[in-house]
């Protein structure tokens, strides 16, 4: 029998596909969390990229919710209706009026946008905030700074998961983008939460496999700025004792991290939303591409 001359161009992406089975394996069935943030938000090619990949792990078995917040997009509206942007402790500064603002942008333009882009591939993602169906429920939340106590408007922080809603649509094989914002259940007033903080409750709440957290750094550096090396795999514990040094941007991301980690969520990955197919990279390849936080009793799986 002859052997046949012409290559098979199209092999590579057969053996990538077969290299990636027992991650589809792992994964399949399973909840993950990512939150939508950073470059990846702003930069149209990014942002079509994210699509696809959500798009693929919802194909490939896995079950996404996307949670997203609009920092770039808020402080240009802002910026429009000649209302400040301050920030204090890496946390927004909301008045009544910038959170009347807030809650336009998120859940009216950046959701809308994303629910586009995904919806482009089917008929799959549904947009929802943390007020739909009292999804999530939240109270006022002060700042600390330098051991100081300081009101920052109308920022809320989450007492309550209510994960029907979500639980419901994921059932039915959609894929919810949820906006962070919540009603509180004291005041009746509608807070702005912290998306980092947000995504991180969903996924302890709805027992994930993962949360993925979307930034515009390669992961959490050893030494920075003396040194650019990425930890690629840490504790929760030691995770813990790097907080008090990390840079305030930082802080709710990987303080997130670790309230998912230390509440159900078996890994939580903080990755470059830079990278085109990050997430893809991150969840079906040997070569993680960010920062994974494992719990301090389990080793983790990559």
């Amino acid at each position: 029998m002859s052997t046949p001359t012409r290559k098979h161009t199209a092999l590579p992406k057969a053996q990538t596909l077969v290299e990636a089975l027992p991650w589809l394996t792992r994964h399949h069935g399973k909840t993950v969390v990512i939150k939508f943030g950073g470059n990846a938000m702003v930069d149209d090619e990014l942002k079509a990229a994210f699509a696809k990949d959500v798009v693929f792990l919802r194909h490939a078995g896995l079950r996404p919710v996307v949670v997203h917040g609009g920092g770039p997009q808020i402080s240009a509206a802002l910026e429009r209706m000649g209302l400040e942007s301050e920030f204090k402790a890496g946390l927004r500064v909301t008045t009544p009026e910038a959170m009347d603002v807030v809650r336009m942008v998120l859940a009216g333009q950046v959701q809308r946008e994303l629910v586009g882009l995904l919806n482009q591939h089917g008929p799959l993602a549904v947009g929802l905030t943390g007020e739909d169906a009292g999804t999530m429920t939240a109270v006022k939340h002060f700042a600390e700074l330098n051991g100081e106590r300081i009101d920052i408007g109308r920022v809320g922080e989450i007492t309550h998961i209510d994960t029907g809603a979500i639980e419901t649509l994921l059932d039915d094989g959609r894929i919810p983008v949820v906006s962070s914002v919540a009603r509180s259940g004291d005041d009746g007033h509608v807070y702005n939460v912290n998306a980092d903080t947000a995504a991180a409750a969903l996924a302890a709440a709805l027992g994930a496999e993962t949360l993925m957290v979307l930034t515009d750094v390669e992961g959490l550096y050893e030494d920075w700025p003396h040194s650019d090396e990425v930890i690629s795999k840490l504790t929760a514990s030691e995770l813990e004792a790097l907080l008090p040094q990390l840079a305030s941007g930082m802080v709710p991301k990987m303080q997130g991290c670790l309230h998912a980690v230390r509440n159900g969520v078996t890994t939580a990955r903080v990755i470059d939303g830079r990278v085109q197919h990050s997430i893809l990279l991150e969840i079906f390849t040997d070569e993680g591409i960010g920062t994974m936080v494992v719990p301090d009793t389990e080793e983790g799986q990559a």
